[in-house]
């Protein structure tokens, strides 16, 4: 039988890093390719302890359908947490509870966006965020990145060209897959931008926490004294672990009312079990603590990789020292093609993802490519550049 596919669907392909993980199963294959945190990061052991104590305490708080704006507790800590931490102000916010940022991305997009308007991205982006908006068939305007972040004229380019522009998407601390953090000069440009121009900010902060040099750098949503122009995504999912799939969204009142709708046709509510576990784990033990303990293990194992780059691709391939996320973005020189080079990668035994990957359009040159140090391990992360340098010979 054929099954007729929706228009909006027909057009979507498979995510490029879903892709290029199935070869992670391959015992063989080493992957620089995935997102994931450090495995040896999950509190297992904290974990199971809350989850015994709630099912044994009350296990119909945990296995009961619950409200769509998220388990209250955790959203009263969450919203504590953020204006003491991050300076959110909540006074005319709401904190929506939702199944990882990824949901929150599209629950945005389901509610301010109609076909063919247009969304604003960094160029490059991240690839989840870029199949959700072409999933609500909305037009995609690239804006490009500087060392310090969106370049403003190309920014302001974007937008004059772009069919009822409706929000920019951005990852200003530690960008995927560039790494880039955005200056405090220029997230304030971005937002006096907005302001003036009636645009709204999707911020995305899934990294902020796993900063490992330099000082951190203040949230465009705390920058947005009025509130009512930053939307804010955060996750658990690089904290204390993907699985959870627990997320949220900060955004001002009414819009919150309209994202709870929205989120009651997806999945009714989050999953209550996990909620239950991310507050417990957030008042029963120092959460900065726990953090301090994942940028020391995202600080060793950068180093590792850095280390490995400069000594086994010095001259070869280019990088940005991070400050902190999961990622470094590589470039090679251009008289080596990337799409062979990461095709010649795999078949080595290493998976690596295409740089074009994140772009709106995937047929544009690209030198770049971007490799994970939190999955691997450090005698994987210097295995993998070995396999790197050796494929760059082959290319001489």
């Amino acid at each position: 039988m054929s099954y007729p596919i929706s228009h909006k669907m027909s057009t979507l392909k498979p995510s490029v890093i879903r892709e290029i993980l199935k070869y992670s199963s391959d015992p063989n294959v080493i992957s620089f390719a995935a997102g994931n945190p450090a495995s040896e990061t999950f509190p297992v052991e904290k974990i199971a302890a809350i989850t015994a104590d709630i099912l044994q305490k009350d296990p119909t708080a945990a296995l009961q359908y619950s409200l769509s704006e998220g388990y209250p507790a955790l959203r009263t800590t969450l919203e504590r947490w953020l204006a003491q931490d991050y300076g959110i102000d909540f006074s005319e916010n709401t904190l929506l509870i939702t199944s990882g940022a990824q949901q929150g991305i599209d629950l945005v997009t389901k509610c301010l966006c109609d076909e063919g308007d247009t969304v604003l991205v960094e160029k490059p982006t991240f690839i989840g965020a870029l199949n959700t908006f072409r999933s609500y068939g909305v037009q995609l305007a690239p804006v490009e990145l500087e060392d310090d972040g969106l370049s403003l004229q190309s920014l302001r380019s974007a937008w004059e060209g772009a069919h009822n522009p409706r929000f920019l998407y951005i990852i200003p601390t530690f960008q995927n897959p560039s790494g880039v953090v955005t200056s405090l000069q220029k997230r304030q440009a971005i937002l006096d931008f907005a302001h003036a121009h009636d645009l709204l900010i999707l911020e995305d902060n899934p990294y902020g926490d796993l900063r490992i040099d330099g000082e951190p750098v203040p949230t465009i949503k705390s920058l947005d004294r009025g509130g009512d122009r930053v939307i804010y995504l955060g996750s658990f999912s690089k904290i204390l672990a993907p699985a959870l799939r627990v997320g949220f969204v900060v955004a001002r009142n009414e819009l919150a009312s309209k994202l709870a709708v929205a989120k009651q046709t997806t999945d009714v509510h989050s999953n209550s079990l996990a909620q239950i576990i991310c507050n417990e784990f957030l008042t029963r033990w120092d959460v900065n603590e726990h953090i301090a303990g994942l940028q020391a293990t995202y600080r060793k194992k950068a180093q590792t990789m850095c280390e490995a780059i400069d000594r086994y691709l010095a001259g070869k391939v280019t990088y940005r020292k991070p400050q902190g996320g999961l990622f470094l973005w590589c470039t090679l020189p251009d008289e080596i093609d990337m799409l062979d080079f990461c095709e010649r990668c795999v078949k080595a035994g290493l998976a690596l993802v295409p740089g074009n990957a994140f772009y709106t359009d995937e047929s544009q040159p690209c030198h770049s490519f971007r490799v994970n140090y939190s999955t691997p391990s450090d005698e994987e992360i210097v295995k993998g550049v070995q396999i790197m340098a050796e494929i760059v010979k082959t290319f001489a």
